[in-house]
């Protein structure tokens, strides 16, 4: 029986720009469902896949302040509240984000072992991966810090190596000693370090007790510490979430755990993690954990493929039909379409980056954009007008607003709308509607337990989401 409660730390802050255009930095690949044998979004995965050890808590997260609704609302989903929801003003690493963590939870006196995990890592087998856990625990009572290495199966650049005192067995029942760790080689080198069999990939999970976590810091990084104290110390609860003091953080180094603790630490130590681990960085690599036909071609959502081979095909919404393609992914969107050979996908990132500095939307943002309260949904645009599908959850409301480039028309097609137009009420049924003027102040509310939806029309000389004046909002948002 393990003395100390479990708690596991979900960081959350990655953007999966390598998934475009699926993963977007506003809805990036953590919280989206692409495990064919899971109907759950990789960061409800990484807690579900955690259930049965003992001595379990409930997790701690640390995100990114834009997606903290969408992480509420996926653990919602997965009848989880969170101990707490950390937000970071903006990305600084592992290392700030893990001393967080664990300088929280010693506040209330006790002495968790932390279990550091990624938001967006696939892993096919739940039982063997607690069971490795579970195993890891006794050298993290006795003060050791833990970390999990996959036995590599190919010379991938895309990861990092942990090199190990010896050669390693993949279902070692014992921790084995650090050498070095080693950042993401070139081809060559990787067949190099694989050959020796002392090579593990560096999963970037890890183990230990949240005291021991702090005393490491503190002699390594004392310049983060003192960060981080002083993030945490002037931190303000806003609705379910915490933020973190803004100067003290932005101060903070921009390290990862590895440089700041592993790699000078003498309390390391690496377990070999043989549970089809992969951090699913790539289209290619989501390719190589799926299954596929005879051919070698593999596919999700709506598609037909025929005399093709070697292909990852993926629908969100129309249908693909591919006749005649070889060694090739096609992923389509509602605003988006990416054609382009698997072997090169590692430059999907560098379109991303040049999308960007054109300044075109779809580089960061879906048709689809998500709420505290709900979704929204552009159908059709042109240059003054433009279609949505609303989606209002049960109970919750938009803040009281209004616009000054825009009217707006709504249509009830599900459900039932409470209405406020200019201090005025009124209740819409199905396929009844109304009319907000320009600069009329607004709201639309759910106040049922059956999901609202409405169609709305915007017409104006300008569509932009930030065309909006709040005066009331439930959220906090300005």
């Amino acid at each position: 029986m393990n003395k100390n409660k479990i708690l596991p730390v979900i960081l959350c802050g990655g953007s999966g720009t390598r998934l475009w255009p699926l993963s977007r930095s506003s809805y990036p690949k953590q919280f989206l469902a692409l495990n064919e044998n899971s109907k759950n979004t990789f960061i409800q995965d990484t807690f579900v896949r955690l259930i049965g050890l003992n001595n379990l808590s409930k997790p701690l997260i640390i995100c990114n302040e834009e997606h903290r609704f969408i992480v509420a609302e996926q653990m919602r989903e997965i009848s989880i509240k969170p101990l707490s929801i950390f937000l970071e003003p903006f990305g600084r690493n592992t290392a700030p984000a893990i001393t967080i963590a664990a300088l929280k939870a010693l506040e209330d006196g006790q002495d968790p072992h932390l279990l550091i995990l990624s938001a967006d890592h696939f892993i096919k087998d739940n039982e063997k991966f607690r069971q490795t856990i579970e195993r890891g625990i006794e050298y993290s009572e006795d003060g050791g810090i833990i970390t999990f290495g996959v036995p590599p199966i190919a010379p991938e650049t895309g990861y990092g190596y942990i090199e190990t005192e010896g050669q390693f067995e993949a279902v070692s029942n014992i921790g084995i000693p650090i050498i070095r760790f080693t950042e993401k080689p070139n081809k060559d080198r990787a067949k190099e370090m694989i050959s020796t069999g002392r090579f593990l990939w560096n999963s970037g999970i890890f183990l230990s007790k949240a005291s021991v976590i702090i005393k490491e810091i503190k002699k390594f990084r004392p310049d983060i510490y003192k960060s981080c104290v002083n993030a945490l110390s002037g931190c303000k609860k806003d609705l379910d979430f915490w933020r973190l003091d803004i100067d003290p953080f932005l101060n903070c180094p921009n390290l990862s755990f590895d440089i700041a603790v592993m790699e000078k630490t003498k309390l390391g130590i690496v377990f070999p993690m043989e549970v089809g681990w992969s951090d699913v960085g790539s289209w290619n690599s989501l390719w190589k954990e799926s299954k596929k036909d005879d051919n070698g071609n593999s596919k999700l959502g709506n598609v037909i493929i025929e005399k093709s081979e070697n292909c990852f095909l993926l629908s969100s919404n129309r249908l693909i039909v591919a006749l005649g393609i070889r060694d090739l992914i096609v992923v389509e969107t509602n605003d988006a379409l990416f054609v382009g050979s698997r072997e090169k996908d590692q430059y999907v990132k560098k379109i991303v980056s040049n999308l960007k500095k054109q300044n075109i939307q779809e580089a960061n943002f879906h048709s689809k954009g998500f709420r505290p309260w709900g979704n929204y949904q552009s159908i059709e645009k042109g240059s003054n007008w433009q279609v949505k599908r609303i989606q209002v959850n049960p109970q919750c409301s938009l803040s009281l607003q209004k616009h000054k480039y825009r009217a707006e028309h709504w249509i009830v097609v599900s459900g039932q709308a409470f209405v406020e137009i200019d201090n005025k009420a009124q209740t819409l049924k199905e396929n009844q509607s109304t009319f907000i003027p320009l600069g009329s102040k607004h709201r639309l509310s759910n106040k049922t337990d059956k999901m609202l939806v409405i169609i709305e029309v915007q017409s104006g000389n300008y569509l932009g989401e930030d065309d909006i004046i709040r005066f009331e909002d439930n959220y906090g948002r300005k």
